[in-house]
């Protein structure tokens, strides 16, 4: 595929990308900063069109990466998971999950504190859903149990259960408590922790519908 550069054409879909030409052929497409270090005339190598496809390839990860990041922090595995199903070489995926993560933006035991905390607020779970979670998305059980450590399951039991009360203030005790422990049980906790959680869930609507 060695040839001589003849024309370097800025991409009308994407002005951040060019297209080169070799010997007057359309022979691959470059970043732009990467297409500055070519010029008319230049004759280029298999090893030299291999170098600019490597770098491209790694730059293109990169940033697709990013993009990635931007719905919401990953887990490494996810990362490497993502980048496998754009088709990118095992050196490309490794040097780019090496970069993010010496820049701070893939770091596994942040990750999974903050999945933790996050569900804790919006959809509290036990630590066995979580930990199930957390596993899923490939943290490895030091990150995990890390960051299950202070979680305290009867409190998140409760908290769970609380936007169901007025829900069901209406249905007689034995549905009431029925209905919660199921929906505790289809959050991961067990028994001896929903329990307290739907009795004291119960007295708390009793005592509201006597006022």
């Amino acid at each position: 595929m060695s040839g001589t550069v003849t024309r370097l054409e800025i991409q009308k879909r994407n002005k951040e990308r060019v297209n080169v030409y070799l010997d007057d052929r359309f022979a691959f497409g470059l970043a732009l900063n990467l297409a500055l270090e070519l010029k008319k005339g230049q004759h280029l190598s298999d090893a030299d069109i291999a170098r600019l496809k490597a770098d491209d390839d790694r730059r293109r990860a990169y940033e697709r990466a990013l993009h990635f990041l931007g719905f919401r922090a990953r887990s490494r595995a996810e990362m490497e998971r993502y980048l496998r199903g754009k088709e990118y070489s095992a050196g490309v995926i490794a040097a780019t999950v090496q970069r993010l993560a010496a820049e701070g933006l893939l770091n596994d035991a942040e990750f999974a504190q903050a999945w933790t905390d996050n569900r804790q607020q919006l959809k509290p779970k036990s630590k066995r859903a979580l930990r199930y979670e957390l596993r899923q998305k490939g943290v490895d059980g030091e990150s995990i149990e890390q960051a299950l450590a202070d979680l305290d399951e009867d409190d998140a039991a409760r908290r769970a259960l609380a936007p169901k009360l007025r829900q069901w203030r209406h249905l007689p005790e034995a549905d009431f408590k029925k209905k919660a422990l199921a929906f505790l049980a289809r959050r991961g906790f067990n028994y001896d922790v929903a329990r307290p959680a739907v009795e004291d869930g119960w007295a708390g609507v009793a005592e509201d519908s006597e006022e």
